[in-house]
C-alpha cells in the first residue's frame, strides 16, 4: 500500500479519510516481512488473526433488501474492524510495531468508531467521527473503507500466517514519535457492562488539564510532559486514548 495509492483510496470517499500513517505503517511492515526481519509472536499473530477475520467477513444478510439496510451492513462490518483493531491494540499484548500498525488502522477508519452503533453510554470514548450539520447523523465514507479492505487483507492474511508453530519470533524496531498535543486526554473505564466512566488526566505537578502536552511514545509506553516541567507515564491512558486524538503525523 503505496503512500499515492492510500492517498487516492482516501480522496474517493466525501470525507477523505486519516491515511498518513497506514501508508507509513503498512509500507514498514511489507518491509520488514519481505526481508525476514519480522516474525511475529504469537501475540501478533493472534492479533492479526482477528482483524484478519473481520477485514473478511462477508456482509450479513437478511431480510431487509433496502438500500439503506445494505448501507448500515456495509458499515457495521467497518465497525467491527475498528473496534477490533483497538480491542488489540489497548490489550497492550503485541509488540511496538504491531501495535503501531494496529494504530494506524484505527486512525484510518477512525469514522466507523461510532457509526452506525455509537456506544450506548454517553462516557463512552469518542474521537470525533465526522458528522452532518443538518441532522447530526455520523456520515462516513464509505467507498473509501471499503477501497482499504484488499490491501489490509493481504497485509494481515500475511503478518497472521508468517511464523509458523515452533519458529523463533524476531521483533523489527518501531520509530518513536514526539507531537505536541493542546487539549484535554479523557481516561475511560468500563466496570461493567454498559457503564462507562470518564476522567479528565492531570498534570501531578500543577493540576494542569490542557496542556500543550509533550507526547512521546515508543509503542510500549506513553510519556506526557507539562509545560510545568513535569513528564509522567503513570497517566493510566490507553494507546488509542491518546493516539486517536492526535494530528494524522
Amino acid at each position: 500500500m503505496t503512500g499515492e495509492h492510500a492517498t487516492h483510496m482516501a480522496a474517493s470517499g466525501a470525507h477523505p479519510l486519516l491515511t498518513r500513517a497506514l501508508a507509513r505503517e503498512s509500507g514498514r511492515a511489507w518491509q520488514f516481512l519481505a526481508a525476514g526481519e519480522w516474525r511475529p509472536a504469537s501475540s501478533d499473530a493472534e492479533a492479526a488473526a482477528a482483524v484478519r477475520a473481520c477485514l473478511t467477513a462477508p456482509l450479513p444478510t437478511g431480510r431487509a433488501t433496502t438500500a439503506r439496510a445494505q448501507a448500515t451492513r456495509r458499515d457495521r462490518r467497518l465497525q467491527r474492524i475498528v473496534r477490533t483493531t483497538l480491542h488489540h491494540l489497548d490489550a497492550g499484548a503485541v509488540s511496538p510495531p504491531a501495535a503501531a500498525l494496529l494504530a494506524a488502522v484505527a486512525r484510518a477508519l477512525l469514522p466507523w468508531h461510532a457509526h452506525p452503533n455509537p456506544p450506548a453510554a454517553a462516557a463512552a470514548p469518542r474521537y470525533g467521527a465526522a458528522r452532518a450539520p443538518s441532522d447530526a447523523v455520523a456520515v462516513a465514507p464509505t467507498e473509501a473503507g471499503e477501497a482499504l479492505l484488499p490491501g489490509l487483507i493481504a497485509l494481515f492474511t500475511t503478518l497472521a500466517a508468517t511464523s509458523p508453530p515452533g519458529s523463533v519470533a524476531l521483533t523489527p524496531p518501531a520509530a518513536p514519535w514526539q507531537v505536541p498535543y493542546a487539549g484535554r486526554f479523557r481516561r475511560h473505564g468500563r466496570p461493567a457492562p454498559g457503564v462507562w466512566t470518564a476522567e479528565t488526566v492531570r498534570c501531578p505537578g500543577c493540576g494542569g488539564t490542557d496542556g500543550p502536552w509533550t507526547v512521546t511514545c515508543d509503542w510500549r509506553l506513553i510519556t506526557l510532559g507539562c509545560p510545568c516541567g513535569v513528564v509522567t507515564h503513570e497517566h493510566g491512558l490507553a494507546f488509542s486514548e491518546v493516539w486517536l486524538l492526535l494530528p494524522d503525523a
